[in-house]
This record gives structure tokens, sequence and C-alpha cells, in this order.
């Protein structure tokens, strides 16, 4: 069973950092694109960034610059690094597989 537990959301202020992580079980990695996702209240889920298994990176415009994807694949896990953090980036972040399965999602708060 494919499982993506991710973590490492929280509240924060504006300006500050948070780091997430997505572990994957149950399945390939290395082999397979990973890729960050977001939810915000009332909007529909967007693209966030992606990494191909060659190491190819893809970011959203409203991302570039203050969001770094990356991924260990012996540790099976993507990290997507945020800094620079601003309000508008509250929404909940979700992990999700090349094969499609996705995490259950991790909530970050921006505010003061």
């Amino acid at each position: 069973q494919v499982q993506l537990v991710e973590s490492g959301g929280g509240l924060v202020q504006p300006g500050g950092s948070l780091r997430l992580s997505c572990v994957v079980s149950g399945s390939l990695f290395s082999s397979y694109a990973m890729a960050w996702h977001r939810q915000a209240p009332g909007k529909q889920r967007e693209l966030v960034a992606h990494i191909l298994a060659g190491g190819s990176i893809y970011y959203a415009e409203s991302v570039k610059g203050r969001f770094t994807i990356s991924r260990d694949d012996p540790k099976k896990t993507v990290y997507l690094q945020m800094n620079n953090l601003r309000p508008e980036d509250t929404a909940i972040y979700y992990c999700r597989h090349g094969n499609g399965i996705w995490g259950q999602g991790t909530q970050v708060t921006v505010s003061s």
C-alpha cells in the first residue's frame, strides 16, 4: 500500500520560513516525479513545484525565488523549503507521487 506522509506545516509570521517533508512508503521513488500542490480556502488546488526523476525542476511563478523543492532518493523523501513566506501562501500543502497518489496534506498558515 502506497502512503505519502507530509509534515512540517504550521503557523509562521510573514517573512518566515518552513520546510515541508513528504515521506513515501510502499512504492518506488527514485524513478518517479514528485510534486507539491496547495489549496487555499475557496480556491482550486494548484501546482507549486515538481521535481522529475532526473532532477529537472518546475516552479509556479508565484513561488519562484522563494521556494526550493528537493529530493533524497535513499530516504524516499521530497522536501519543500519555503522562505520569505507571505499571507497568500496560506493553504493546505499536498505531496503527490508520480503514480498519482496524494498525501493527506499539511496546513501552512502565514499570519502576524
